[in-house]
């Protein structure tokens, strides 16, 4: 398999394409912010030929490039229903303060075909299977990506903004909820092998065994779990 990622913009957003290998049909995640030139540098590259994009929630740092790259390929964006007004709203998915700096800047809205992400699906695109999990606390239509264990490569959670390396996604901003994240990691991370590779919307990899060892939001449901223990938060981060 083969996964080329980079950041991308103002915020540094991981920008990620998965494919079987060079040479085939591949998936973009989340092209955010300046990311139009980096994918197509990277499907030149590694001769990648996309069929769809698929998002982990609406901020603009996340979906900025998605109507250039979809209409440079003529290929669809997936996105779950709860986030889709983000494309064509960032000022109000982001509050006035910040989506007011934003707006003089990109040319927003939906790209000519949209999709909907559901809970538990299954995505059969370039060849792979992401499995859809809805992971709402930072948006109320995040979700996460999972690309099963094969031939010995361990599985690979594309996490959005749900978790990162040491810490997790914001929830001051409009549809984000604290609790509400909290119980999306448990349900959602938790029960993942710590093998797992984890693929976030920013920062480092990391990998699920390493998070449920040391990072403390993930201990934190953890420990509400299976008893009582002490962690110290890290700062959240993302838009």
């Amino acid at each position: 398999m083969l996964i080329a990622g980079f950041p991308a913009g103002a915020w540094g957003t991981n920008c990620y394409l998965v494919a079987p290998a060079a040479g085939e049909e591949c998936v973009i995640i989340d092209p955010g912010h300046q990311a139009a030139q980096g994918v197509e540098d990277a499907l030149r590259k590694h001769r990648l030929k996309p069929v769809a994009v698929v998002l982990t929630h609406g901020h603009i740092d996340h979906v900025a490039s998605v109507v250039p790259v979809c209409g440079a390929h003529d290929v669809p964006a997936w996105i779950h229903p709860a986030d889709r007004y983000m494309m064509s709203d960032p000022e109000k998915a982001l509050g006035r303060s910040i989506g007011a700096q934003l707006l003089g800047e990109l040319t927003v809205g939906e790209p000519d075909d949209v999709k909907e992400l559901a809970d538990g699906s299954t995505l059969d695109l370039a060849g792979l299977e992401f499995t859809v999990a809805h992971a709402p606390g930072h948006t109320k239509g995040s979700v996460t990506f999972r690309l099963p264990e094969s031939n010995d490569i361990p599985s690979v959670f594309f996490s959005g903004d749900l978790l990162f390396a040491g810490s997790i996604g914001r929830t001051d901003l409009p549809g984000g909820d604290h609790a509400e994240i909290l119980e999306s990691l448990a349900r959602v991370c938790l029960p993942l092998d710590d093998s797992t590779v984890v693929l976030s919307g920013h920062g480092p990899q990391t990998s699920i065994g390493r998070e449920r060892a040391t990072n403390p939001y993930l201990r934190e449901v953890a420990q509400a779990q299976h008893g009582p223990g002490t962690g110290t938060p890290a700062p959240r981060r993302g838009m």
